[in-house]
């Protein structure tokens, strides 16, 4: 058998496979092959979207269901036996497993990053794989786990029969938790960006520690009513009879899993504090669900549970870990166990990316000065000193700043999509009850349509309240406008909401991830792939900072009467390409009482939440005073555009000049462009590579559009850009083939297609002529059927031969 002419597939299937086999390997329960394990990154184009490569291991290999210990990466034999070990390590990081083999067929090299072997690197033969007690063995005592604790950590995951299975980060928090509770640790983070799932990853642990009987007793502890509800009735369902939820402060003590709000068990008054009704040691286990928001505090209501039951194992989970001088998840439960970022999410495709449009208003920028003894609509004098953006709406109401504002939202969704789910974060109730007025006025068509096409949704009001189940169901088309201040800000995440409206000061990094967090999930159903973040007081400038992982695809700062959505947006008749004219959401939330600082109170209750988290009666308000001034003229001043690259950076540089970088960072020299151009089978899979790479192609050609003519072929972009060449366009490039007539050797329906086929590349470009399915659609179907066409150059082969001389003969032109 000639080996160097089997493919990577005969490798795995005549050689790898049987290898694992005689190693005594399960290959239907503990070998998986080509198993993707990302979903591909979303990658915005204009209205459109695609995704980059999912990551894909040839081969992971568990010693269990959802318990991977190593990972083989294949090649074809042509290449050397340890050709693909740095990919397969690049994979081990990603799935947490230390075990990493590299094969072409011959036998394996075999990488072991416990430290526990000879040596880090060895050569094994096809007979020598080890097998999976070995390398489970290996793996335990790597781990610290021992004979006493392998029953816990071996404990099967719930399965129901659906086929669902954790993602892997799921996976590697689930099994990290695990670990460490059964070696003993007490105290244990884990940071989940919001949308990723941190509900179904507490179940499973809960789980597997209740059902080996680790853990006899659990407390489930989250600060909202709607998460309570929904844990219990949908991760959390399989407890079935042994679960119960804490109501009315009153206490069962006959069940084994607990769920409660942080408010049914505490009270500003002793005898409110009924989780004094359990003795101390009652619960082995307790999970903290968004853990940020106040058992990190010192002095905190909540931090008093915690150390009520302080025998207990305490399990934290969060999406924004608060760490400042008063505030500390990490000082409470150590350093994470294992962190899942917004950033990573996105580039694994799990959540939605976003945009960011910029836009800079006068006043906000230069302040405005009332003169000597000015009063304003009210009445009142107003004290005399320069206000800026941080006094608007909350110390100053200007009000063409506030219609401004509404009139730069509303044309950004008659732009796009007039539907789509909108909340804008306003300063107070009275600025978001202020913006509902400018929107209604502005938005009279659709208001008629239905009134509640804006509303405010904010505590005091019930009628706002009572519509956050619908402004959040896939069901309801409205509202479609969300005004608020505080109370969209968490527990509520609308799967489908594509703008987020920032009109409000965000001085805290943890409230600013929360905000971004309502628009990140993805929901294919309803084409929501992206969200759109408009931002009128610098909020986004939290971008910058270190401590934010999230990475915007594109920052647009429109200028002057620029539309105010992207110009890559803009349809013709109003509505974004692609997208469902009912922008729609998944998550539900109820009318109950809300309390102090957007926390939901049970009924008769009232609490006070400081920027700590803690909780206690409300103080009385103190009355702010606030000017209102409606005869001061405001403008959008003169702003620019940015991006954001691939690694989560804000390009300083021009998009020239960052184009002409990156496309050097893969291309040496204009003839290695150039032979790798001619070389490829498909020249879009090269433009497919740059474009994950960073590039903007059609903000590119659209910023160069005069310098480079009408329809430039990306080919062209890059050679003029990068390499300095002289652009043609298609049509010109078009025009050259004509003239050689190089098509003289063919006849009849083949010589058809192929002028055809020119056409078709100087009005579309050359990704549409390299797929055969172009030969469906006019004028070709009037030619023949494809199986005529083809069968006119001899078959596929010689249509394929064709195509490749007609591409070269494109390029040969001004190449």
């Amino acid at each position: 058998m000639d080996m160097k002419a089997l493919s990577e597939r005969d490798i795995c299937t005549k050689f790898i496979t049987p290898a694992l086999e005689r190693a005594g390997w399960d290959i239907q329960v503990q070998v998986r092959e080509e198993v993707s394990f990302t979903a591909g990154r979303i990658i915005v184009r204009g209205r459109l979207h695609t995704r980059g490569k999912r990551r894909r291991a040839d081969y992971l290999l568990s010693y269990q269901k959802h318990q991977p210990i190593a990972v083989i990466e294949a090649k074809d034999n042509k290449h050397s036996l340890g050709d693909g070990m740095q990919q397969g390590l690049a994979y081990s990081d990603a799935l947490d497993v230390p075990f990493v083999f590299a094969s072409n067929g011959d036998g394996f090299l075999f990488h072991d990053r416990t430290g526990l072997g000879g040596q880090t690197e060895t050569v094994l033969g096809l007979d020598d794989f080890p097998s999976p007690e070995e390398l489970w063995e290996r793996y335990c005592q790597y781990k610290g786990i021992g004979p006493a604790q392998r029953p816990v950590v071996e404990q099967p995951y719930y399965d129901d029969g659906s086929g669902r299975s954790p993602r892997y980060y799921q996976r590697i928090a689930i099994n990290r938790a695990v670990e460490a509770v059964a070696r003993g640790q007490d105290r244990i983070l884990l940071v989940m960006a919001t949308g990723t799932g941190k509900t179904f990853t507490a179940f499973q642990i809960i789980w597997r520690l209740w059902k080996a009987r680790q853990k006899k007793r659990i407390l489930f502890l989250a600060d909202r009513n709607i998460l309570v509800d929904q844990t219990k009735n949908n991760d959390f369902k399989p407890f079935g009879q042994a679960m119960t939820k804490v109501t009315n402060r009153t206490v069962d003590k006959s069940y084994e899993i607990y769920l409660s709000l942080y408010q049914a068990v505490t009270g500003s008054e002793e005898a409110q504090n009924i989780y004094k009704q359990f003795s101390p040691d009652f619960f082995d286990l307790i999970v903290i669900d968004e853990c940020h928001r106040g058992s990190a505090a010192v002095d905190s209501a909540w931090r008093s549970i915690l150390e009520y039951f302080s025998s207990a194992t305490h399990i934290g989970l969060t999406a924004t870990p608060k760490e400042t001088k008063e505030v500390s998840n990490i000082d409470y439960f150590g350093a994470p166990v294992y962190t899942y970022s917004l950033r990573q999410g996105i580039e694994d495709g799990f959540l939605a990316p976003y945009k960011v449009v910029r836009v800079d208003i006068d006043r906000d920028l230069q302040g405005w000065r009332p003169s000597k003894g000015q009063r304003d609509t009210l009445g009142q004098e107003i004290e005399d000193r320069i206000y800026n953006q941080k006094d608007f709406d909350r110390q100053l109401v200007l009000g063409k700043r506030t219609e401004l504002v509404a009139r730069r939202i509303t044309d950004f969704l008659e732009g796009s999509d007039p539907y789509q789910k909108t909340i804008v974060f306003c300063e107070d109730i009275d600025h978001a009850e202020r913006m509902r007025q400018a929107l209604v006025n502005l938005n009279p068509k659709r208001v008629a349509e239905n009134r509640k096409y804006v509303m405010r949704i904010t505590g005091d009001e019930k009628e706002g309240k009572a519509e956050i189940y619908n402004f959040t169901s896939p069901e309801e088309r409205y509202p479609v406008i969300a005004t608020t201040s505080k109370l969209l800000t968490t527990g509520v995440d609308a799967q489908t909401c594509k703008l987020i409206v920032l009109d409000q000061r965000i001085q805290s990094m943890t409230e600013f991830k929360q905000i971004i967090g309502r628009g990140t999930r993805i929901n294919d159903d309803y084409h929501k792939h992206w969200f759109t973040i408009l931002d009128f007081k610098k909020a986004t400038e939290l971008f910058a900072d270190p401590d934010f992982d999230g990475e915007p695809v594109k920052v647009y700062q429109p200028t002057g009467d620029d539309p105010i959505a992207p110009d890559d947006e803009l349809t013709e008749d109003g509505v974004e390409a692609g997208d469902s004219a009912e922008a729609l959401a998944d998550a539900q939330a109820e009318g109950v009482e809300e309390g102090w600082g957007g926390y939901e109170l049970e009924e008769g209750a009232t609490w006070e939440t400081d920027d700590t988290g803690s909780l206690g009666p409300p103080p009385e308000p103190e009355p702010r005073r606030k000017y209102v001034v409606d005869d001061v003229a405001v403008s959008v001043v003169t702003e620019r555009v940015q991006y954001l690259g691939p690694d989560g950076k804000l390009i300083t540089e021009s998009l020239r000049d960052y184009t002409r970088k990156k496309v050097k960072e893969q291309f040496a020299s204009l003839d290695d462009f150039l032979r790798r151009w001619q070389d490829a089978e498909r020249k879009q899979v090269i433009l497919e590579e740059l474009e994950e790479n960073g590039i903007f192609w059609e903000d590119l050609i659209k910023e160069l559009g005069d310098r480079l003519g009408d329809e430039p072929d990306p080919f062209d972009v890059i050679c003029h850009i990068a390499f300095d060449r002289p652009p043609l366009t298609r049509r010109e490039r078009a025009a050259q083939v004509r003239k050689r007539d190089i098509f003289n050797h063919y006849e009849g329906q083949a010589r058809q297609v192929l002028e055809s086929l020119v056409d078709k590349y100087a009005d579309a470009g050359i990704t549409p002529i390299e797929d055969i399915n172009v030969l469906n659609v006019a004028p070709f179907n009037e030619i023949g059927t494809v199986t005529e066409l083809v069968t006119a150059f001899g078959g596929k082969p010689g249509y394929t031969r064709a195509l490749h001389e007609l591409e070269d003969a494109l390029y040969q032109s001004g190449s």
